[in-house]
């Protein structure tokens, strides 16, 4: 058989029978491993899509516990934020009613701390 000649066209001369035998064998075998092929494509396509599910299942629970965990931050931050407004509130209750309680001593202790903060 020429090189240049195409599969499938027939070559002229005595071995024309031969020729088909050969080019019959060639088809069946690119149909086998056509065949093969798509097998295999097949069973990599499940295992692919068996892969996807579990990645997507995967990142879903990290969803979750990501969701999970900022809603306890922020939880948590709500309740800090709560306790230090209380706190605050308190501290300036008792400020504000020993500054009333006696209020000289609180003007001239302010004086002094100020006078030796100024010297430093």
């Amino acid at each position: 058989m020429d090189r240049t000649t195409p599969l499938g066209s027939t070559s002229t001369g005595s071995n024309n029978l031969g020729s088909n035998a050969a080019n019959a064998q060639v088809n069946d075998a690119a149909k086998a491993a056509h065949q093969a092929t798509d097998k295999v494509a097949d069973k990599a396509a499940a295992a692919v899509d068996s892969l996807s599910g579990t990645a997507h299942r995967a990142v879903n629970s990290a969803a979750d516990a990501a969701s999970s965990a900022a809603t306890s931050a922020a939880s948590f931050a709500s309740s800090v934020s709560d306790k230090a407004q209380e706190l605050h509130e308190q501290v300036v209750d008792s400020a504000t009613s020993a500054i009333r309680s006696r209020p000289i001593t609180t003007v001239a202790s302010a004086l002094v701390i100020g006078y030796l903060l100024g010297r430093l």
